[in-house]
């Protein structure tokens, strides 16, 4: 698995674009499905090129909610829902080692 780069392209109150390399479709459309269930969040992502592994990540708040914020708060659900899934599964699979 590639190492995770993270450049930052625009930051300001209510916008981010991040650059990513080393992943695609996979996280980001978990990811931006999530930021996008926040009413005042507006997410996307684009790929720079099928072959490459270069993602960029668009991020625009309204209000007082900063991008970074909505992210942080995106990620933190996130992790809570893959870890009830995980807990789920072990509970459904008990022969599956945690």
């Amino acid at each position: 698995m590639n190492e995770l780069q993270v450049e930052v392209l625009t930051f300001t109150k209510n916008k981010l674009e991040v650059k990513l390399r080393g992943e695609g479709h996979t996280i980001l459309n978990l990811l931006v499905s999530e930021l996008n269930s926040d009413p005042r969040v507006v997410a996307a992502y684009r790929v720079e090129h099928p072959l490459l592994d270069v993602v960029y990540l668009h991020v625009t708040t309204e209000g007082d909610l900063s991008p970074l914020k909505a992210l942080e708060e995106a990620v933190h659900r996130l992790n809570e829902k893959l870890s009830s899934l995980r807990s789920q599964l072990l509970e459904a699979f008990p022969n599956l080692k945690g």
